[in-house]
């Protein structure tokens, strides 16, 4: 899985641009369905999706990058491919629901 840290917008909108799949996940750090989710999300990509890039944003600190995509709870999930926003979730996140999701389209991209 890819991984890198996230500066500033442009950072995260040339990720979506060039990689084919980006799940972005957005939390903070006093959210408790955020750490108890991240793992799950993190480790059904690892296995399930090898070729989507994963990033981190935290809200808290990248309150411009939240805005700019809509985001104003935690957890949320944003999935895109080939550059475009397929899947948006936020809040009660089922792991098997996301997952179906995201497969429908990977497995049509890859």
């Amino acid at each position: 899985m890819k991984h890198r840290d996230i500066m500033d917008i442009n950072d995260i909108q040339n990720l979506i641009e060039v990689k084919p799949a980006v799940l972005i996940y957005f939390f903070n750090d006093t959210c408790a369905p955020c750490k108890i989710l991240r793992p799950k999300v993190q480790e059904m990509v690892e296995t399930d999706f090898p070729n989507m890039d994963f990033q981190l944003v935290n809200t808290e600190k990248h309150t411009g990058i939240a805005a700019q995509f809509g985001v104003f709870a935690s957890p949320t999930l944003l999935v895109f491919f080939e550059g475009k926003e397929y899947i948006r979730e936020s809040k009660n996140i089922s792991i098997s629901e996301l997952h179906d999701k995201i497969e429908r389209i990977y497995n049509m991209v890859f």
